[in-house]
C-alpha cells in the first residue's frame, strides 16, 4: 500500500523522474559493485591491494571515470532513498524542507570530498 503524498510522487511510487533515476542508479550500482568486488576481492586479494596499485588504477581515465560515477550515483541513490523514506513516513512542511537542505548539502559534500580523494590518488592532475 503506497503512502499518501501531496504533490509530486516519491521515488517509491511509479511515475516521475525520481522514480526513474532511483531505478537507473540501482541498476548501475549493481553492475559497478559487481565489477568492484570481482576486481578488488577476487582478481586481486586483500593482501595485494596497495596504495601504489590503487594509484595506478585510479590514474587510468576509464577506471577513474567509472569510480567517480560510482561515487555520484551511490550518493544520489542513498540520499534520495533516505529522503523518500522520510517523505513516505509523513514528514511535511518545515521538516521536509530541512531534510531536503541537510541531505542535499550532505550529498554535495560527500561528492566533493570523494572527488578530492579520488584526484589525490591519481597522477592525472
Amino acid at each position: 500500500m503506497a503512502a499518501e503524498t501531496s504533490g509530486a510522487p516519491t521515488s517509491f511510487e511509479r511515475g516521475g523522474w525520481g522514480w526513474l533515476f532511483q531505478r537507473i542508479t540501482a541498476a548501475f550500482l549493481i553492475v559497478v559493485l559487481a565489477f568492484h568486488f570481482f576486481l578488488l576481492h577476487f582478481y586481486h586479494h586483500a593482501y595485494e591491494i596497495t596504495f601504489a596499485g590503487t594509484s595506478a588504477r585510479m590514474s587510468q581515465v576509464g577506471y577513474f571515470a567509472t569510480m567517480w560515477l560510482f561515487l555520484v550515483t551511490a550518493t544520489f541513490h542513498g540520499v534520495n532513498g533516505i529522503y523518500n523514506a522520510m517523505v513516505n513516513q509523513g514528514i511535511k512542511g518545515i521538516q521536509k524542507r530541512a531534510a531536503q537542505g541537510i541531505l542535499g548539502l550532505a550529498g554535495v559534500l560527500l561528492v566533493v570530498q570523494g572527488t578530492r580523494v579520488a584526484l589525490a590518488m591519481t597522477d592525472l592532475v
